[in-house]
């Protein structure tokens, strides 16, 4: 079987860490195939939402230390002169980032090291009362090379981000939930049916304007107000002369559901 699952269901892509058996670990290639995953429902026009989940009973358990460990993994090239120039436009921390696209993460167990950057990566997470979000970076002599250190003090401040991070801590399903790390925990056969409701539940916007809404409040993150702002209007104004624009006012008038097209 695949180490990484690429499934449709309706207007949302799943894309499924399949290597249970090893709790999802991180290989070389699924790191390809899930950049070139992200790559390809991004630019589908037919998926309005990406849903990411690991099989079994874990979302993932970082980088293969085991393969790193037998010096065919990730990062285990061997001595020689270190590279001057690093080409990350393809890595799926960047991908993941830039993607327009509403991201969801159905956490179904734990999430540690690299899969911990992974699901803070996406935009909504929801967990499963077993999740746990490892944060063992320092305890491996590394650091939350794929995002997270970007992506943690701006979910829960800069000092719950650093006791977390130096002390490399665990942080259960409740206290993520508290900590604002996820936005709901559900039991844990019912995960991945609630990450694909709320992903319906968005599939069923106007996909224009769930993508720029994403854009801006991506762009938004380094702009100063003013220059939000003025981008954000700019963006307004094609919306405003779409074919979705004049669905949504006619449903309205009409008191039904629009049926948006994404055009």
């Amino acid at each position: 079987m695949s180490d990484l699952l690429v499934e449709r269901d309706g207007p949302i892509a799943v894309i499924t860490l399949n290597r249970p058996e090893r709790l999802n670990a991180i290989s070389g290639p699924m790191l390809s195939a899930f950049s070139e995953a992200l790559v390809a429902a991004d630019a589908d026009p037919e998926v309005r939402a990406i849903v990411v989940t690991g099989a079994g009973r874990g979302f993932c358990s970082g980088l293969d230390l085991k393969d790193v460990a037998a010096g065919t993994g990730i990062g285990s090239g061997g001595g020689g002169a270190l590279p001057t120039k690093f080409d990350l436009r393809h890595a799926p921390p960047v991908v993941l980032h830039e993607t327009d696209k509403p991201t969801l993460c159905a956490l179904n167990g734990a999430a540690a090291g690299y899969g911990l950057d992974l699901a803070l990566g996406c935009d909504i997470r929801i967990a499963s009362e077993t999740a746990k979000l490892a944060a063992a970076f320092t305890r491996r002599n590394v650091i939350p090379e794929s995002g997270g250190t970007w992506l943690l003090p701006r979910l829960v401040g800069w000092e719950k981000a650093c006791e977390i991070a130096f002390r490399g801590r665990t942080v259960l399903a409740d206290e993520a939930l508290e900590l604002g790390l996820v936005s709901r925990v559900v039991p844990a056969d019912v995960c991945l049916k609630e990450t694909l409701a709320m992903a319906r539940e968005i599939a069923a916007n106007a996909p224009l304007a769930v993508q720029a809404t994403k854009r801006m409040m991506r762009l938004g993150l380094s702009e100063t107000f003013e220059a939000n702002v003025h981008h954000v209007y700019l963006q307004l104004l094609p919306l405003m002369r779409s074919d979705d624009f004049k669905e949504g006012v006619k449903a309205f008038l009409e008191r039904r559901d629009p049926e948006f097209e994404g055009r």
